[in-house]
Protein backbone atom coordinates (compact mmCIF):
# COMPACT_ATOMS: atom_id res chain seq x y z
CA UNK A 1 0.00 0.00 0.00
CA UNK A 2 2.76 2.79 1.09
CA UNK A 3 5.51 2.71 -1.54
CA UNK A 4 8.77 3.51 0.67
CA UNK A 5 10.60 5.65 -1.85
CA UNK A 6 10.51 9.49 -1.46
CA UNK A 7 10.46 10.82 -4.90
CA UNK A 8 12.24 14.43 -4.05
CA UNK A 9 10.25 16.25 -7.75
CA UNK A 10 6.78 14.79 -6.16
CA UNK A 11 4.31 18.48 -5.94
CA UNK A 12 2.43 18.79 -3.03
CA UNK A 13 -0.36 21.04 -3.25
CA UNK A 14 -1.11 22.74 0.40
CA UNK A 15 -1.82 25.99 -0.49
CA UNK A 16 1.23 26.80 1.90
CA UNK A 17 3.30 29.99 1.05
CA UNK A 18 6.79 28.07 -0.97
CA UNK A 19 4.97 24.92 -1.61
CA UNK A 20 3.65 26.25 -5.19
CA UNK A 21 7.03 27.14 -6.00
CA UNK A 22 9.82 23.90 -5.21
CA UNK A 23 9.43 20.35 -4.29
CA UNK A 24 8.10 19.08 -1.10
CA UNK A 25 10.73 17.18 -0.08
CA UNK A 26 13.56 19.81 -0.51
CA UNK A 27 10.68 22.23 1.65
CA UNK A 28 10.53 19.69 4.09
CA UNK A 29 14.27 19.52 4.31
CA UNK A 30 14.86 22.97 4.65
CA UNK A 31 12.22 22.97 7.76
CA UNK A 32 13.73 19.87 9.03
CA UNK A 33 17.36 21.55 8.75
CA UNK A 34 16.14 24.60 10.37
CA UNK A 35 13.61 23.75 13.25
CA UNK A 36 15.44 20.15 14.53
CA UNK A 37 18.70 19.03 13.01
CA UNK A 38 20.56 22.21 13.16
CA UNK A 39 19.69 22.84 16.39
CA UNK A 40 21.18 22.42 19.68
CA UNK A 41 18.23 20.70 21.29
CA UNK A 42 18.30 18.14 18.81
CA UNK A 43 21.49 17.77 17.12
CA UNK A 44 22.39 14.98 19.37
CA UNK A 45 19.29 13.26 19.29
CA UNK A 46 18.19 9.84 17.25
CA UNK A 47 15.35 11.40 15.24
CA UNK A 48 13.25 9.63 12.82
CA UNK A 49 10.75 11.19 10.14
CA UNK A 50 8.01 10.35 8.30
CA UNK A 51 5.30 12.68 6.30
CA UNK A 52 2.79 10.88 3.81
CA UNK A 53 -0.06 11.62 1.74
CA UNK A 54 -2.73 9.44 1.54
CA UNK A 55 -4.31 10.86 -1.50
CA UNK A 56 -1.24 10.25 -3.64
CA UNK A 57 -0.16 7.39 -1.33
CA UNK A 58 3.28 8.47 -1.55
CA UNK A 59 5.73 10.09 1.80
CA UNK A 60 6.53 13.62 0.91
CA UNK A 61 9.45 13.40 3.13
CA UNK A 62 11.42 10.53 4.58
CA UNK A 63 14.13 10.69 7.09
CA UNK A 64 15.82 7.56 9.14
CA UNK A 65 12.20 6.46 8.63
CA UNK A 66 13.13 2.65 8.33
CA UNK A 67 15.27 2.97 11.46
CA UNK A 68 13.64 1.53 14.97
CA UNK A 69 13.31 3.35 17.90
CA UNK A 70 11.74 3.07 21.41
CA UNK A 71 7.59 4.33 20.55
CA UNK A 72 6.88 4.89 24.28
CA UNK A 73 2.88 5.34 24.47
CA UNK A 74 2.83 5.92 20.68
CA UNK A 75 2.27 1.94 21.24
CA UNK A 76 -0.97 2.69 22.24
CA UNK A 77 -2.06 3.54 18.55
CA UNK A 78 -0.48 -0.26 17.99
CA UNK A 79 -3.22 -0.97 20.87
CA UNK A 80 -5.88 0.71 19.46
CA UNK A 81 -5.52 -0.69 16.21
CA UNK A 82 -5.80 -3.81 17.90
CA UNK A 83 -9.19 -3.02 19.87
CA UNK A 84 -10.69 -1.87 16.50
CA UNK A 85 -9.88 -4.72 14.99
CA UNK A 86 -10.79 -7.56 17.09
CA UNK A 87 -13.21 -5.98 19.65
CA UNK A 88 -16.71 -5.00 18.65
CA UNK A 89 -18.69 -1.57 19.22
CA UNK A 90 -18.99 -2.85 23.12
CA UNK A 91 -16.58 -4.18 25.46
CA UNK A 92 -17.27 -7.70 26.85
CA UNK A 93 -17.67 -7.44 30.83
CA UNK A 94 -17.49 -11.32 30.98
CA UNK A 95 -19.20 -14.26 30.01
CA UNK A 96 -21.46 -16.26 32.35
CA UNK A 97 -22.87 -19.18 32.54
CA UNK A 98 -26.24 -18.72 35.14
CA UNK A 99 -27.45 -22.41 36.54
CA UNK A 100 -29.96 -23.40 38.80
CA UNK A 101 -27.47 -22.92 41.77
CA UNK A 102 -24.76 -20.81 40.90
CA UNK A 103 -23.62 -17.65 38.27
CA UNK A 104 -20.70 -18.51 36.74
CA UNK A 105 -18.60 -15.85 35.27
CA UNK A 106 -15.84 -16.00 32.92
CA UNK A 107 -14.52 -12.23 32.98
CA UNK A 108 -13.08 -10.43 29.58
CA UNK A 109 -10.32 -8.53 31.42
CA UNK A 110 -12.73 -5.45 31.34
CA UNK A 111 -11.18 -2.09 32.95
CA UNK A 112 -13.98 -0.06 33.29
CA UNK A 113 -15.60 -2.23 35.85
CA UNK A 114 -16.13 0.06 38.58
CA UNK A 115 -13.86 2.21 37.71
CA UNK A 116 -14.61 5.68 38.44
CA UNK A 117 -14.59 7.11 34.76
CA UNK A 118 -17.36 5.10 33.95
CA UNK A 119 -20.21 6.06 36.53
CA UNK A 120 -23.06 3.89 34.30
CA UNK A 121 -22.53 -0.15 35.33
CA UNK A 122 -23.94 -2.65 33.81
CA UNK A 123 -22.31 -5.32 35.12
CA UNK A 124 -21.84 -4.34 38.77
CA UNK A 125 -25.50 -3.67 38.61
CA UNK A 126 -25.70 -7.38 37.18
CA UNK A 127 -23.70 -8.53 39.86
CA UNK A 128 -25.59 -6.91 42.34
CA UNK A 129 -28.91 -8.22 41.32
CA UNK A 130 -28.04 -11.83 41.38
CA UNK A 131 -29.65 -13.79 43.77
CA UNK A 132 -27.49 -17.07 43.62
CA UNK A 133 -23.79 -17.20 44.39
CA UNK A 134 -21.71 -15.82 42.05
CA UNK A 135 -18.19 -18.06 41.35
CA UNK A 136 -15.46 -16.99 38.72
CA UNK A 137 -13.18 -18.93 36.78
CA UNK A 138 -10.13 -17.43 35.84
CA UNK A 139 -9.20 -20.30 33.34
CA UNK A 140 -8.69 -17.79 30.16
CA UNK A 141 -5.90 -15.63 32.13
CA UNK A 142 -2.51 -16.79 30.69
CA UNK A 143 0.27 -13.67 31.47
CA UNK A 144 1.46 -11.59 34.25
CA UNK A 145 0.39 -9.28 36.38
CA UNK A 146 3.43 -6.83 35.02
CA UNK A 147 4.71 -6.52 31.46
CA UNK A 148 7.73 -7.77 29.86
CA UNK A 149 10.35 -4.61 30.35
CA UNK A 150 8.43 -2.89 32.62
CA UNK A 151 10.55 -1.10 35.23
CA UNK A 152 10.16 -3.00 38.46
CA UNK A 153 10.77 0.18 40.74
CA UNK A 154 7.25 1.54 39.14
CA UNK A 155 5.02 -0.62 40.94
CA UNK A 156 3.82 1.78 43.51
CA UNK A 157 3.58 4.92 40.68
CA UNK A 158 -0.40 5.32 39.15
CA UNK A 159 0.71 5.11 35.74
CA UNK A 160 2.02 1.64 36.58
CA UNK A 161 -0.84 -0.44 37.44
CA UNK A 162 -0.94 -4.29 37.48
CA UNK A 163 -3.03 -5.99 35.00
CA UNK A 164 -5.81 -8.46 36.04
CA UNK A 165 -8.00 -11.03 34.34
CA UNK A 166 -10.96 -9.07 35.88
CA UNK A 167 -9.67 -5.89 37.47
CA UNK A 168 -12.01 -3.87 39.68
CA UNK A 169 -12.01 0.00 40.40
CA UNK A 170 -8.70 0.32 37.91
CA UNK A 171 -6.56 -2.24 40.01
CA UNK A 172 -6.15 1.11 42.09
CA UNK A 173 -7.02 2.27 45.96
CA UNK A 174 -6.98 6.05 45.91
CA UNK A 175 -6.21 7.57 49.03
CA UNK A 176 -7.46 11.42 49.97
CA UNK A 177 -5.98 13.54 53.00
CA UNK A 178 -8.52 16.23 53.80
CA UNK A 179 -7.92 18.76 56.50
CA UNK A 180 -10.11 21.79 58.16
CA UNK A 181 -9.20 24.87 56.20
CA UNK A 182 -11.53 27.47 57.92
CA UNK A 183 -9.70 26.33 61.15
CA UNK A 184 -7.38 29.16 62.73
CA UNK A 185 -5.94 26.84 65.36
CA UNK A 186 -2.75 25.26 63.97
CA UNK A 187 -3.28 22.45 66.88
CA UNK A 188 -6.74 21.53 65.06
CA UNK A 189 -5.12 21.33 62.05
CA UNK A 190 -2.31 18.52 63.37
CA UNK A 191 -4.01 15.89 62.46
CA UNK A 192 -5.52 15.28 58.84
CA UNK A 193 -8.52 12.76 57.78
CA UNK A 194 -7.23 10.40 55.91
CA UNK A 195 -9.14 7.65 53.97
CA UNK A 196 -9.45 5.12 50.77
CA UNK A 197 -11.56 5.09 48.09
CA UNK A 198 -13.01 2.07 47.73
CA UNK A 199 -12.97 1.62 51.78
CA UNK A 200 -9.93 -1.31 52.07
CA UNK A 201 -9.48 -3.96 54.99
CA UNK A 202 -5.31 -4.73 54.52
CA UNK A 203 -3.10 -3.29 56.53
CA UNK A 204 -1.95 0.61 56.32
CA UNK A 205 0.49 2.21 59.01
CA UNK A 206 0.98 5.91 59.34
CA UNK A 207 3.40 7.21 59.94
CA UNK A 208 4.46 9.50 63.50
CA UNK A 209 6.02 11.89 61.14
CA UNK A 210 4.12 15.47 61.14
CA UNK A 211 6.28 17.93 59.90
CA UNK A 212 6.27 16.28 56.02
CA UNK A 213 5.11 19.02 53.68
CA UNK A 214 3.90 16.39 50.73
CA UNK A 215 1.40 14.01 51.21
CA UNK A 216 2.18 10.08 50.21
CA UNK A 217 1.05 6.46 50.23
CA UNK A 218 4.10 3.85 49.66
CA UNK A 219 2.72 0.28 49.24
CA UNK A 220 4.87 -2.79 50.19
CA UNK A 221 6.68 -3.93 47.17
CA UNK A 222 5.00 -7.51 47.87
CA UNK A 223 2.23 -7.26 49.54
CA UNK A 224 -0.77 -4.97 49.94
CA UNK A 225 0.48 -2.81 52.90
CA UNK A 226 0.38 0.72 52.56
CA UNK A 227 2.60 3.84 54.16
CA UNK A 228 1.17 6.68 54.58
CA UNK A 229 2.71 9.86 55.59
CA UNK A 230 0.72 13.17 56.05
CA UNK A 231 1.06 15.79 54.35
CA UNK A 232 0.53 20.07 54.92
CA UNK A 233 -2.04 20.44 52.08
CA UNK A 234 -5.26 20.92 52.65
CA UNK A 235 -6.22 18.64 50.23
CA UNK A 236 -4.21 16.12 48.59
CA UNK A 237 -4.88 12.28 46.62
CA UNK A 238 -2.64 9.81 45.57
CA UNK A 239 -3.70 7.11 43.19
CA UNK A 240 -1.71 3.46 44.37
CA UNK A 241 -1.56 0.28 42.54
CA UNK A 242 -2.94 -2.74 44.65
CA UNK A 243 -1.32 -6.19 44.15
CA UNK A 244 -3.84 -8.33 41.90
CA UNK A 245 -2.59 -11.23 43.01
CA UNK A 246 -4.74 -12.63 40.10
CA UNK A 247 -8.24 -12.73 41.28
CA UNK A 248 -7.62 -12.62 44.91
CA UNK A 249 -7.59 -8.98 45.80
CA UNK A 250 -10.12 -7.82 43.52
CA UNK A 251 -12.42 -10.62 44.38
CA UNK A 252 -12.04 -9.22 48.36
CA UNK A 253 -13.15 -5.49 46.99
CA UNK A 254 -15.93 -6.69 44.94
CA UNK A 255 -17.30 -9.05 47.89
CA UNK A 256 -17.56 -5.58 50.33
CA UNK A 257 -18.94 -3.95 47.45
CA UNK A 258 -21.68 -6.29 46.72
CA UNK A 259 -22.28 -7.54 50.20
CA UNK A 260 -22.18 -10.83 49.01
CA UNK A 261 -19.86 -13.73 48.75
CA UNK A 262 -17.62 -14.14 45.21
CA UNK A 263 -15.55 -17.36 44.81
CA UNK A 264 -13.12 -18.94 42.69
CA UNK A 265 -14.17 -21.82 40.31
CA UNK A 266 -12.28 -24.20 38.03
CA UNK A 267 -15.75 -24.95 36.53
CA UNK A 268 -15.46 -23.83 32.58
CA UNK A 269 -18.10 -20.64 31.74
CA UNK A 270 -18.98 -22.71 28.00
CA UNK A 271 -22.39 -20.22 27.84
CA UNK A 272 -22.69 -18.07 24.99
CA UNK A 273 -23.92 -15.56 27.20
CA UNK A 274 -22.82 -12.27 27.22
CA UNK A 275 -22.90 -9.26 29.78
CA UNK A 276 -21.61 -6.28 27.77
CA UNK A 277 -20.16 -3.30 29.43
CA UNK A 278 -18.95 0.42 27.43
CA UNK A 279 -19.45 1.54 24.25
CA UNK A 280 -15.83 0.76 23.12
CA UNK A 281 -15.00 3.82 21.81
CA UNK A 282 -15.27 5.79 25.17
CA UNK A 283 -12.47 3.76 26.47
CA UNK A 284 -10.06 4.31 23.29
CA UNK A 285 -10.91 8.05 23.84
CA UNK A 286 -9.72 8.14 27.38
CA UNK A 287 -6.72 5.47 27.08
CA UNK A 288 -5.29 8.25 24.12
CA UNK A 289 -6.41 11.17 25.35
CA UNK A 290 -4.84 10.53 28.86
CA UNK A 291 -2.46 8.14 28.41
CA UNK A 292 -3.47 5.83 30.31
CA UNK A 293 -1.45 2.64 30.56
CA UNK A 294 -3.67 0.39 32.53
CA UNK A 295 -6.34 0.46 29.43
CA UNK A 296 -3.94 0.19 27.11
CA UNK A 297 -2.80 -3.33 28.47
CA UNK A 298 -6.04 -4.18 29.20
CA UNK A 299 -7.40 -3.70 25.90
CA UNK A 300 -5.00 -5.53 24.27
CA UNK A 301 -5.53 -8.59 26.75
CA UNK A 302 -9.23 -7.91 25.77
CA UNK A 303 -9.03 -8.22 22.08
CA UNK A 304 -7.03 -11.59 22.39
CA UNK A 305 -9.57 -13.04 24.79
CA UNK A 306 -12.48 -12.27 21.99
CA UNK A 307 -9.89 -13.13 18.85
CA UNK A 308 -8.23 -16.23 20.48
CA UNK A 309 -10.46 -16.85 24.01
CA UNK A 310 -7.28 -16.22 26.44
CA UNK A 311 -5.98 -13.60 27.49
CA UNK A 312 -2.27 -13.64 26.01
CA UNK A 313 -0.77 -10.23 25.04
CA UNK A 314 2.26 -12.31 23.30
CA UNK A 315 0.07 -15.31 21.43
CA UNK A 316 -2.50 -11.58 20.29
CA UNK A 317 0.82 -10.02 19.21
CA UNK A 318 2.45 -13.20 17.67
CA UNK A 319 -1.36 -13.49 15.57
CA UNK A 320 -1.63 -9.42 14.56
CA UNK A 321 1.84 -9.74 13.66
CA UNK A 322 1.12 -13.13 11.25
CA UNK A 323 -2.20 -11.44 9.80
CA UNK A 324 -3.68 -8.38 9.52
CA UNK A 325 -0.31 -6.73 10.27
CA UNK A 326 1.83 -8.43 8.68
CA UNK A 327 2.20 -5.70 5.63
CA UNK A 328 3.96 -3.37 8.55
CA UNK A 329 7.37 -1.92 6.50
CA UNK A 330 9.57 -2.93 9.26
CA UNK A 331 9.03 -6.17 11.15
CA UNK A 332 8.86 -4.88 14.86
CA UNK A 333 9.38 -6.20 18.26
CA UNK A 334 6.40 -5.73 19.99
CA UNK A 335 6.38 -6.32 24.02
CA UNK A 336 3.30 -4.34 25.27
CA UNK A 337 0.29 -2.47 25.19
CA UNK A 338 1.19 0.55 26.18
CA UNK A 339 4.70 1.46 25.69
CA UNK A 340 6.16 1.14 29.13
CA UNK A 341 8.77 -1.73 28.26
CA UNK A 342 12.00 -0.47 26.44
CA UNK A 343 11.48 -3.92 24.57
CA UNK A 344 9.23 -2.41 21.82
CA UNK A 345 10.86 -1.08 18.68
CA UNK A 346 9.13 0.47 15.44
CA UNK A 347 9.86 2.28 12.42
CA UNK A 348 8.32 5.64 12.13
CA UNK A 349 7.31 3.79 8.39
CA UNK A 350 5.28 1.16 10.96
CA UNK A 351 3.38 4.11 12.17
CA UNK A 352 2.31 5.63 9.13
CA UNK A 353 1.03 2.31 7.51
CA UNK A 354 -1.15 1.45 10.89
CA UNK A 355 -2.38 4.82 10.78
CA UNK A 356 -3.32 5.18 7.19
CA UNK A 357 -4.85 1.47 7.56
CA UNK A 358 -6.81 3.02 10.48
CA UNK A 359 -8.02 5.60 8.39
CA UNK A 360 -9.00 3.76 5.37
CA UNK A 361 -10.92 1.09 7.50
CA UNK A 362 -12.47 3.39 10.36
CA UNK A 363 -12.78 6.57 8.77
CA UNK A 364 -10.66 9.70 9.95
CA UNK A 365 -14.43 11.01 11.37
CA UNK A 366 -14.00 8.44 13.84
CA UNK A 367 -10.32 8.33 14.73
CA UNK A 368 -10.66 12.43 15.07
CA UNK A 369 -12.67 11.26 18.13
CA UNK A 370 -10.74 9.16 20.12
CA UNK A 371 -7.35 11.18 19.05
CA UNK A 372 -6.75 13.77 21.44
CA UNK A 373 -6.45 17.56 19.03
CA UNK A 374 -4.37 19.87 19.75
CA UNK A 375 -4.95 21.63 22.81
CA UNK A 376 -6.69 18.59 24.44
CA UNK A 377 -5.14 15.82 26.42
CA UNK A 378 -1.95 15.01 25.94
CA UNK A 379 -1.55 17.90 23.88
CA UNK A 380 -3.27 19.88 26.11
CA UNK A 381 -0.44 23.11 25.96
CA UNK A 382 0.70 22.53 21.74
CA UNK A 383 -0.68 22.94 18.30
CA UNK A 384 -3.62 25.40 19.90
CA UNK A 385 -5.66 26.18 17.10
CA UNK A 386 -9.69 28.00 16.46
CA UNK A 387 -9.86 24.76 14.49
CA UNK A 388 -7.96 21.70 15.26
CA UNK A 389 -5.25 20.72 12.91
CA UNK A 390 -3.13 17.84 14.59
CA UNK A 391 -4.79 14.73 16.28
CA UNK A 392 -1.65 12.90 17.56
CA UNK A 393 -0.40 10.48 20.22
CA UNK A 394 2.30 11.42 22.41
CA UNK A 395 5.08 9.30 23.83
CA UNK A 396 7.29 9.67 26.40
CA UNK A 397 9.99 7.75 28.16
CA UNK A 398 13.21 8.76 29.86
CA UNK A 399 15.21 10.40 26.72
CA UNK A 400 12.31 9.47 23.86
CA UNK A 401 9.96 11.96 22.90
CA UNK A 402 7.23 11.05 20.37
CA UNK A 403 4.18 11.75 17.87
CA UNK A 404 2.04 10.05 15.23
CA UNK A 405 -1.09 10.57 14.13
CA UNK A 406 -2.77 13.02 11.36
CA UNK A 407 -2.08 16.49 10.32
CA UNK A 408 -4.92 18.82 8.49
CA UNK A 409 -2.68 21.65 6.20
CA UNK A 410 -3.69 24.99 5.95
CA UNK A 411 -5.98 24.06 2.84
CA UNK A 412 -7.75 21.32 4.80
CA UNK A 413 -5.42 17.96 3.27
CA UNK A 414 -4.90 15.00 5.75
CA UNK A 415 -1.13 13.92 5.98
CA UNK A 416 -0.01 11.23 8.31
CA UNK A 417 3.04 11.39 10.15
CA UNK A 418 5.24 10.14 12.72
CA UNK A 419 8.16 11.83 14.49
CA UNK A 420 10.14 9.30 16.90
CA UNK A 421 13.01 11.07 18.90
CA UNK A 422 15.47 8.52 20.66
CA UNK A 423 18.51 9.41 23.44
CA UNK A 424 18.02 12.77 23.59
CA UNK A 425 19.68 14.69 26.75
CA UNK A 426 17.27 18.06 26.53
CA UNK A 427 14.29 18.60 29.10
CA UNK A 428 11.19 16.66 26.76
CA UNK A 429 9.23 20.20 26.58
CA UNK A 430 11.97 21.20 24.71
CA UNK A 431 11.81 18.33 22.26
CA UNK A 432 7.88 18.73 21.92
CA UNK A 433 8.32 22.46 21.10
CA UNK A 434 11.00 21.75 18.15
CA UNK A 435 8.71 18.65 16.83
CA UNK A 436 5.54 21.75 17.65
CA UNK A 437 7.73 24.32 15.36
CA UNK A 438 8.55 21.87 12.45
CA UNK A 439 4.42 20.49 12.26
CA UNK A 440 3.32 24.05 12.13
CA UNK A 441 5.43 25.16 9.17
CA UNK A 442 4.26 22.31 7.45
CA UNK A 443 0.96 22.79 7.75
CA UNK A 444 1.04 26.84 7.18
CA UNK A 445 0.58 27.90 10.93
CA UNK A 446 3.88 30.18 10.95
Amino acid sequence: MLNATTNCILFLFLAVAGFSSCSSYRYIQKIADKELFNDSVLADAHTGIAVYDPSTQKFVYSYQADKYFTPASNMKIMTLYAGLKYLGDSLVAFRYNDTADTVYIQPGGDPTFLHPDFPVQPAFGFLKNCSKPIAVNDGNWRTEALGEGWMWDDYNDGYQVERSPFPVYGNVIKWVQIRDSGSIDALARQEAFIYSEPDINWKVNFSADTAAEKFSVKRALTANTFFITQGKEVHAEKRSPFMTNVLASGLDLLKDSLGKTVEVTTTPVQSGKVLYSQPADSLYRIMMYRSDNFFAEQVLLMAAAEKLGVMDEKALIAYALANEMKELPQKPRWADGSGLSNYNLFTPNDFIWVLHKMKDEYGLERLKKIFPAGGKGTLLNYYKADTAYVYAKTGTLSGVVCLSGYLYTSSGKPLIFSILVNNHMQPAWMIRRKVEGFLNRIAGKK
